[in-house]
């Protein structure tokens, strides 16, 4: 599934920006597809995904979580151990060639629960680019390490104090000061969703972890599975396991939304209803006037009042089915994985995780259920024992 010339996927996609930043998202657009054409480049790609980040990650039977469960076999595709800690290294290191290839000595990037701010400064340090951070400053004060990681690697963190004090708002920021320097900077977005072409270049890079998974299944079952489920916020984790899959009609897949304390959620897909944000149509949390709400989930990466264009396709067409998990359910599988499978997940991953067991204790013993396990829970651990008062 490609985006049409204009960046639609269905009715989702676009470039609602303004007219400053057209000829930069043009200047990317054409070095990426250039870039995707070209082997030599593909291969210094997974040269550092091998060398660097590395790739491959395992595909792991978690045998006492489905002997918990008492249902069907659960996997669990391990990018927690993906150097830096998460998915989000998979990108960063696509774009930052990105940005080698345009000539550019500065990038910015936005973040949540820090992990692609710590991997765009990880990749900036590698790379020699100067780097800064937008980052909400409820975020900041939610995940210390990661701002400190961050800085430690070089990049300028700067606060944003607007808004929900969060990621929507960080992304904002990040977008402003693109469009004030623009010649010499490029924006390394961290998830699927903005202008185009940033979800289809975000899901080329990140489609690593499905093209591995499917291989690797393969190799232990000698089949595909049966589910795949993944955690979502903007959606760059699941669209990246779901897309090699895609024409898997029988492999199904489930985008697990943060459920929140219910009223308070950033359950986009499931309960916003289709708008714009961020340069791009898709679903999006917002009120009657089709005013931005404010987003919650325990967990900053998920929390989002959008979603990349994709997704909202995927919905439309039934390719994927989305649903909520709250707070105190996610915390729960947190629990539950840390203490059967030694394993400490990144909040986002624990939804995925909530739903899968959920969905597992459903379903006979001869069925496949595959987990993407997007980050570690590192970054998790203060909001995690003050949450569960350990």
């Amino acid at each position: 599934m490609r985006p049409n010339s204009r960046g639609y996927f269905g009715q989702f996609g676009g470039m609602f920006v303004p007219e400053t930043l057209m000829s930069a998202l043009y200047e990317l657009g054409k070095t990426f597809h250039k870039a995707e054409k070209d082997n030599a480049f593909y291969d210094e790609f997974k040269y550092y995904l091998k060398n660097y980040v590395g790739r491959p990650t395992p595909l792991y039977f978690a045998e006492k979580l489905t002997k918990h469960c008492r249902g069907a076999k659960i996997y669990l595709k391990r990018e927690d151990l993906a150097h830096t800690g998460a998915h989000k290294i998979n990108n960063t290191i696509g774009q930052g060639l990105i940005t080698k290839k345009m000539g550019k000595k500065r990038v910015i990037a936005e973040t949540g629960a820090g992990q692609h701010g710590v991997a765009t400064a990880t990749v900036s340090a590698l790379f020699g680019l100067d780097c800064e951070i937008y980052m909400g400053s409820e975020d900041i004060s939610r995940q210390e390490l990661n701002v400190y990681r961050m800085k430690l690697l070089g990049a300028k963190v700067i606060p944003v104090n607007s808004g929900s004090k969060t990621l929507k708002d960080a992304i904002n920021e990040a977008m402003r000061d693109w469009v004030t320097n623009v010649m010499t900077t490029h924006y390394i977005l961290g998830t699927c969703a903005g202008p185009h072409p940033f979800p289809a270049m975000v899901r080329y890079f990140q489609s690593v972890i499905g093209k591995e998974a499917k291989i690797q299944i393969l190799e232990k079952e000698k089949r595909l599975p049966d589910y795949i489920v993944a955690c979502v916020g903007g959606g760059s984790n699941s669209i990246g396991i779901f897309h090699p899959f895609y024409q898997d009609e029988k492999v199904k897949f489930i985008g697990v939304e943060a459920g929140g304390e219910g009223k308070k959620h950033a359950a986009t897909l499931s309960k916003g209803g289709v708008g714009i944000l961020h340069g791009a149509k898709s679903y999006v949390l917002q009120d009657k006037d089709g005013q931005i709400e404010i987003a919650h989930s325990v967990s900053a990466g998920l929390d989002y009042p959008g979603v990349g264009p994709e997704h909202a396709y995927y919905k439309s067409t039934n390719r994927a089915e989305y649903v909520p998990v709250t707070d105190s359910q996610a915390l729960s599988a947190f629990k539950m994985l840390c203490e059967i499978e030694g394993i400490i997940p990144a909040l986002e991953s624990a939804h995925a995780i909530y739903h899968a067991c959920s969905l597992a204790k459903k379903l006979s013993s001869d069925k496949i259920v595959m987990v993407n396990l997007s980050g570690r829970g590192d970054k998790d651990l203060d909001i995690v024992r003050h949450a569960l008062k350990f």
